[in-house]
């Protein structure tokens, strides 16, 4: 008979799995609802349905659970699309979609994204996530600078360390923000962006 020590190693994973997925989803809703800040330990591990020590076992504190949200995160569609996106050789394709995707990125995280900014300067977990996620968008934006210098269709002017700057306000979470506290509609919004991103950044040509 096979070894059945395999089968059961593959069913303890998937609950490990699920029950960390559980755990990250009610972290979610906690801050979703703007209420995690306020929460326990033992209250995000009741509304995961899991007891303390189970929660423990897969996050050691509570910036171990925003980093989980920060994993979750880092696989939705919007930023996915993006990483690919700065690379495109069409250097007003891969602007212009980047920025899209940047503003698809904010608007489908905003209830979650909201809570985490807000509490950064009283909140060591939330804190280290925002820092984490503009490491992780700079380094995608230097590659795209990169992309549309060596495209050669940069505005007379503006060097690849300046289109980065312009393309880190274009694209930050704060700006997605303040549009939408001025009125302004999602796609309004993306928009917006992407006419301001092409008037700073590329010459008319091409």
């Amino acid at each position: 008979m096979p070894a059945r020590a395999p089968y059961r190693s593959r069913v303890r994973a998937e609950r490990s799995a699920n029950t960390r997925q559980r755990i990250v989803e009610a972290v979610r809703e906690l801050l979703a609802e703007g209420v995690f800040h306020e929460c326990t330990v033992e209250e995000v591990a009741e509304r995961a349905g899991v007891s303390r020590a189970t929660l423990y076992q897969h996050f050691g504190s509570r910036l171990e659970l925003v980093d989980g949200i920060c994993d979750v995160m880092a696989l939705n569609p919007a930023l996915l699309a993006l990483r690919e996106r700065v690379e495109l050789a069409d250097p007003d394709q891969a602007l212009t979609e980047t920025v899209g995707d940047a503003m698809r990125f904010w608007a489908s995280e905003d209830a979650v994204l909201a809570q985490l900014y807000g509490v950064v300067a009283a909140d060591p977990a939330a804190l280290d996530f925002v820092e984490r996620q503009r490491g992780d968008r700079r380094g995608e934006l230097e590659r795209l600078a990169r992309n549309l210098k060596r495209s050669g269709r940069l505005r007379d002017g503006v060097t690849e360390r300046r289109a980065l700057t312009h393309l880190l306000v274009l694209t930050s979470y704060e700006t997605y923000r303040e549009l939408r506290y001025a009125g302004l509609a999602d796609r309004d919004i993306v928009k917006q962006l992407q006419d301001d991103a092409r008037t700073l950044l590329l010459r008319g040509d091409g």
